[in-house]
């Protein structure tokens, strides 16, 4: 008996971490819920329908769910009607058959019900091949609005977990990853590269191009989590935070990946073991790579941690690399200078690679940082207004009120008459 409470919580912080724990555990019990609301409500023997329609709605977030149980819903209604319609014409046969799923289809598309766009076909076939149609299309429907309204309930009183962090583990791996890379390239600088090796590194910091799909989709799930949900009181500025963080790291992934081309066409041009860069300029580009790579590292860092953390201490790491890494480019661009007067035949490349490093601590800096968010809070914000302006104006119109510019028209109109009359 003592394993078992222990065995419960193991599995619970288990699916705190897991997505695929939290998911299935959630799926199971929504539907479980609708089909025993589905057996009370409905005429059915067995009404699946529900069950089924919880399976899909409840999604690992509130937005998702909400947004999962309007096109469910919608696609079934809609198929019951072409249903109801075609039954009225025709009857089931080979050709009506084809008929109605290539109808389906099509109005699916434009009804916009995404990926239940199958949906819509196979509740207008199940419900053209019954015999009594209006109680089954009906009972269809009223199914599926139970189990998207047990799947929505379901997350809105247990609310799904916040997938923050996450999103900020995924964002601190990518930048851990590119620094990684960028202190293997610095390592090599003061050593004979053959080109194969140079090559491999710029396929290295391609493979970073990819791995920033994988965090935005993680970022996109964290995201739909802060949509609606009762746990975050800031949902719109942490999805910011997250976002225009990532847009960073990605620019600086961008510049990486062309540092690591120019260092490709620096060891194009040097003949078989004759070093990238002289040993002084070797050290000092080594140098200033570990602070950009640790800068990279800090502002991840920074973006991911939450208030209620040490994010002064986040804040003052960036800022420490930052210094340190300008102070370093002043240095190396001294020494490049000098070894472009002895060997000037390479001077585009060193003067890209200056100009590439300057492009990612521009990118890295806190007030250009700040800046930015400001920039997309105002955005925000505008887009916000403009969305309750346009919902206070369908509210005034459903009423049958005039908007107030409408009212004041004629009052305006009204007096240069009145004055003519006097």
């Amino acid at each position: 008996m003592p394993l078992l409470p222990e065995s419960f919580t193991t599995l619970v912080r288990r699916g705190a971490r897991e997505p695929f724990v939290v998911q299935t555990v959630r799926a199971t019990v929504a539907a479980t819920l609708a089909y025993a609301v589905a057996t009370r409500l409905s005429s059915e023997p067995a009404p699946l329908t529900a069950p089924l329609t919880a399976l899909l709605v409840v999604q690992v977030t509130v937005y998702s769910t909400l947004k999962t149980s309007i096109r469910r819903v919608n696609s079934v209604v809609v198929g019951v009607l072409i249903a109801i319609g075609f039954s009225a014409v025709v009857g089931l046969s080979w050709w009506s058959l084809g008929m109605i799923i290539l109808a389906s289809l099509v109005i699916g598309r434009f009804v916009r019900v995404e990926e239940f766009v199958q949906e819509v076909a196979i509740s207008a076939m199940l419900i053209l091949g019954v015999t009594k149609l209006a109680s089954q299309a009906w009972d269809r429907v009223l199914e599926t609005m139970i189990g998207a309204a047990v799947g929505l309930l379901f997350n809105l009183l247990f609310a799904p977990p916040v997938w923050v962090d996450t999103a900020g583990e995924s964002i601190e791996d990518l930048a851990r990853r590119a620094r990684h890379l960028l202190v293997d390239i610095a390592e090599e600088l003061g050593r004979p590269i053959p080109v194969a090796r140079a090559a491999e590194r710029l396929h290295e910091a391609r493979r970073l191009d990819h791995a920033i799909a994988e965090v935005d989709a993680a970022l996109r799930q964290a995201e739909d989590s802060l949509r609606f949900n009762p746990r975050i009181s800031e949902g719109l500025l942490s999805r910011l935070v997250l976002r225009t963080g990532l847009d960073t790291l990605e620019i600086c992934v961008v510049v990486i990946r062309v540092l690591a081309r120019s260092l490709t066409d620096l060891a194009k041009r040097r003949g078989p073991g004759e070093r990238l860069f002289p040993p002084d300029v070797a050290v000092a580009l080594e140098e200033l790579l570990e602070h950009v790579g640790g800068a990279m590292v800090g502002f991840a860092v920074l973006i991911t941690t939450q208030v209620s953390r040490n994010a002064e201490e986040a804040e003052e790491r960036l800022t420490a690399e930052l210094a340190a890494a300008w102070a370093c480019r002043e240095n190396v661009a001294q020494l490049l200078l000098r070894q472009v007067q002895e060997h000037p035949e390479a001077w585009q490349l060193h003067g890209s690679m200056l100009a590439e490093v300057d492009r990612i601590l521009d990118e890295l800096d806190l007030e250009h940082r700040s800046r930015r968010l400001m920039e997309e809070l105002d955005r925000a914000s505008v887009a916000n207004r403009e969305r309750f302006t346009r919902l206070a104006g369908l509210r005034r119109f459903v009423r049958g009120e005039r908007s107030p510019g409408r009212r004041r028209a004629p009052a305006a109109a009204e007096r240069p008459a009145a004055r003519a009359g006097r």
